[in-house]
């Protein structure tokens, strides 16, 4: 209960009592009303801050899960740089070596995706410069396994045609010759049989039995079957391509005609004595680009290291050649 006011009157010398007027008591009512909810919404302010909604919480929830996916696909995305790279290394120092291809320039395998502007929009982000980064990186992989994809088609092909070369390369005797006896005469300067003078022999003669079977001694197109009185005699040559070309001499029969593919180990003559010889054997030349080159080192595919030693020797007896 409110007490009672009184004020001194100077004139009539005498306390009189105070009466408040309605307004004042009124604006007092609303300045304790506004006090009131002034308190009330500071206090529901602060309880917010203090105390989390249930709405609240989920977003921030959502906030920290994104930031651990962020971080798991930043870690995703260095673990695919690393590899990529040793992806590039082996690419440039092992398979371009083996098929000697060039090497793809740095420019190229570093080339960029786009310029800055591309990822500007993502500036406005809370992790924008953490998302522009990890985007400008996913894209630089992208790119550079756009080009390590095709250099790998590219070695495929390279792969593709190095195996073929292989195939097409002489790589075994023409006749069988196990025992490595046949072996008559090598490649060098020989006597010959008819002249008695020395002279270079351009091949190696194996000698065997008239009829023994001939076999092509790598993949290739036969380019030429010809019959002749003198010289080679009835003789075979085959074009394996990548400059490398055989001939097989002095046969007594063809099993083959010109323009014919043939393989490795296929049959395509017999041994005989036709033309400038002695005895029956076969003469047997290989050339690259044109060039009759020593045919023992080209029956890798044939002989054991030891054999090959073995054959060297044989080979290259000072003796007479048979034709």
């Amino acid at each position: 209960m409110s007490k009672t006011k009184f004020r001194f009157n100077t004139e009539t010398l005498e306390y009189e009592k105070v009466k408040t007027k309605s307004w004042i008591i009124l604006a007092r009512v609303l300045g304790y009303m506004s006090l009131i909810a002034i308190i009330f919404f500071s206090g529901v302010s602060l309880s917010y801050k203090l105390v989390s909604s249930p709405n609240e919480k989920r977003l921030q929830a959502e906030l920290n899960d994104n930031e651990v996916q962020m971080k798991l696909l930043q870690e995703k995305a260095e673990g695919l740089d690393q590899y990529l790279n040793e992806l590039i290394t082996q690419d440039e120092s092992v398979y371009r070596e083996i098929f000697g291809a060039d090497p793809i320039p740095s420019e190229v395998r570093t080339a960029g995706t786009g310029g800055t502007d591309k990822y500007k929009a993502l500036e406005v982000f809370k992790n924008g410069s953490t998302l522009k980064a990890l985007h400008e990186k996913l894209d630089n992989l992208q790119a550079q396994m756009k080009v390590q994809e095709q250099s790998y088609g590219e070695l495929m092909q390279l792969a593709k045609e190095k195996q073929q070369m292989l195939a097409s390369i002489p790589a075994i005797q023409p006749v069988n010759n196990k025992n490595l006896r046949r072996v008559a005469s090598g490649f060098g300067y020989r006597i010959d049989p008819i002249y008695r003078t020395r002279k270079m022999h351009k091949g190696l003669d194996f000698s065997a039995p008239k009829g023994t079977e001939v076999y092509a001694t790598g993949d290739g197109v036969v380019k030429k079957v010809k019959r002749m009185r003198w010289g080679y005699g009835t003789h075979i040559v085959i074009d394996h391509g990548y400059g490398y070309t055989t001939l097989y001499a002095h046969l007594s029969g063809t099993r083959v005609r010109a323009g014919q593919k043939v393989t490795r180990g296929q049959l395509i003559g017999l041994v005989g004595s036709t033309g400038k010889s002695t005895a029956p054997h076969l003469h047997y030349e290989v050339a690259i680009n044109g060039r009759q080159v020593n045919p023992i080192g080209y029956f890798y595919n044939d002989l054991t290291a030891e054999q090959y030693e073995e054959i060297l020797k044989l080979s290259s007896n000072p003796n007479q050649s048979f034709d």
